[in-house]
């Protein structure tokens, strides 16, 4: 079943915005001496400036030069509305203006290539593990007092011989013992009690043998 076709008055917009930006942007380059393909070419390279720098501040709103490069292409849209509108005289273009215009293809591939090969800064392995909340980062800041060190526990008794072996003891990466540690050190600190190997278990949501694992080495109550 086709759906019906509306009229968006914001896209209509848009479309004669755009069309009237390009034929700016056209005339412009053509009265700096760029005739012909070159004069069609100048507003797609704006444009094109314009979409990438948007399309990377959507996904990073921090990044500085995604702002630089989109106001760039922005001032040279809005420059070429404005210069196109009887405040400059077509057949008397000044050299600065022909300087800039002949320059900007490499501006563009510069930006271009700087949008869409600029690394995103990946998540750090604490994070990629668990989020720690803020009340427990609060706990390590350096103006907090380092917690007690824990007891040491009395040494339990072996168990009887079982004729079955026993299954071995899964590997605990060296990064989620030392999570799993301060998680523990942060409680002690806050409550002044050890943190009970029940909690620990449902605060890492680990399978139980790889968290008996953890609050054996950790030696919890």
């Amino acid at each position: 079943m086709s759906r019906s076709i509306r009229p968006d008055a914001v896209l209509i917009q848009a479309v004669i915005a755009g069309a009237l930006s390009f034929a700016h942007l056209h005339d412009l380059a053509e009265a700096t001496g760029q005739s012909g393909w070159k004069a069609w070419a100048y507003p797609i390279s704006v444009d094109l400036l314009l979409v990438a720098a948007w399309r990377r501040l959507r996904t990073a709103r921090r990044d500085s030069s995604a702002w630089t490069w989109f106001v760039i292409a922005l001032a040279a849209s809005l420059g070429a509305n404005v210069a196109t509108a009887g405040l400059l005289d077509l057949h008397d273009v000044p050299a600065w203006l022909r300087i800039l215009v002949a320059g900007w293809p490499a501006l563009a591939f510069l930006g271009g290539t700087l949008l869409v090969h600029s690394p995103t800064q990946p998540p750090t392995p604490a994070q990629a593990v668990e989020q720690v909340p803020a009340a427990e980062v609060d706990v390590h800041r350096a103006d907090a007092p380092e917690p007690a060190p824990a007891p040491p526990t009395a040494p339990e008794l072996a168990p009887a011989a079982d004729p079955t072996p026993p299954a071995a003891a899964p590997v605990v990466p060296a990064a989620l013992l030392d999570h799993a540690r301060k998680i523990a050190d942060a409680h002690r600190a806050s409550t002044g009690t050890p943190m009970p190997a029940e909690a620990l278990t449902a605060r890492l949501g680990l399978p139980a043998p790889m968290a008996d694992a953890i609050t054996t080495q950790l030696q919890l109550a």
